[in-house]
């Protein structure tokens, strides 16, 4: 199948609105009468920022997983590449540990808010990235320096949840994801990150339709790697950042969304990231919608079913690329 950049576009904004329509339709207290005034604050209050905030948290993944996927040239890169996942996860879990020690502790995470600490949590993980691999000047480098980086952080993290045991519980809601908490400064913060983001990535994507030539013709081109990889590691790491800070780890929704939109309609990076923000919003919004209605009233982790959902449209691509043509 192959459409038109615009009318994909178009269509994924349409899904999305429709999903927006049926989060706010979807609760443990099912359909009821907008002239109530507890129901009325319930659906604009909560289910609707929530449903906003689960579009804007998938748009940041995909535009991010487009963008490592373009700077690496490798259709395996997801956001949480250079450690921003592992940097999150350890911030998260060392301000637990440390809220239940002393009252200056919980006062700053009060103050400073678990959202806040995954943040930057999720920016030293990038930052000690960039500083094993010297620099941005090579990118076997940089993802090297990643992987060591994820498995030292991931290591690290299992240490303070065995120092602090009672962690675990809401340590794996973040890890699981969790969209249940998203309120309407939620959707302003990540709209505002992802704005910056895309520009930056649009701004860049000249750069990434080079690269997919190669380093070499790229430099030949003209083409300041350096500087484009700075500019596009900290648009994906914004990006990544805000989403995590807010949902937790949400899988494979970064890896998904850009290889989603290529098979609809091949593009440069340009409308790929446009579309993967799209492709990413509706995909996570869908999934808070299922997570929410399955088992109602309760609601399943988002991020197990971003997880089987995802894992299952790679493995169904797999097969269709392997299978041998008639």
């Amino acid at each position: 199948m192959n459409l038109r950049p615009g009318v994909l576009l178009a269509l994924l904004l349409a899904v999305g609105a429709l999903g927006v329509v049926a989060g706010v339709a979807t609760g443990s207290t099912g359909w009821a009468s907008l002239g109530d005034e507890g129901m009325s604050l319930i659906l604009w209050e909560i289910r609707l920022p929530r449903s906003l905030g689960a579009w804007w948290a998938g748009a940041l993944l995909g535009m991010a997983g487009a963008i490592s996927q373009g700077l690496f040239r490798n259709p395996l890169a997801d956001p949480y590449l250079l450690g921003s996942a592992s940097g999150a996860q350890l911030a998260v879990a060392i301000a637990l540990a440390l809220t239940g020690m002393s009252a200056q502790h919980a006062s700053l995470l009060a103050n400073i808010g678990l959202t806040g600490i995954a943040f930057v949590g999720t920016l030293a993980g990038v930052g000690l990235t960039l500083v094993l691999a010297r620099g941005v000047e090579q990118t076997l480098r940089l993802l090297l320096a990643g992987v060591v980086v994820g498995v030292v952080l991931n290591a690290l993290t299992n240490l303070a949840t065995l120092w602090a045991p009672d962690i675990l519980r809401a340590m794996q809601a973040f890890l699981l994801g969790n969209t249940g908490l998203l309120g309407w400064n939620s959707v302003g913060v990540m709209a505002a990150c992802g704005v910056v983001a895309l520009v930056v990535g649009l701004v860049a994507s000249p750069a990434l339709d080079a690269l997919t030539l190669g380093e070499s013709t790229a430099a030949s081109l003209g083409v300041r790697l350096p500087l484009v990889r700075l500019l596009l590691i900290f648009a994906f790491a914004l990006a990544t950042g805000a989403a995590v800070a807010q949902t937790g780890i949400v899988a494979f929704v970064g890896l998904v969304s850009p290889h989603l939109v290529r098979s609809l309609c091949p593009m440069l990076h340009g409308w790929l990231i446009l579309l993967s923000a799209a492709a990413g919003g509706a995909l996570l919004l869908a999934a808070d919608v299922i997570a929410r209605a399955v088992i109602r009233p309760q609601e399943l982790p988002v991020g197990l079913v971003t997880a089987l959902v995802g894992g299952i449209y790679l493995l169904v691509l797999m097969h269709r690329r392997g299978a041998p043509r008639k």
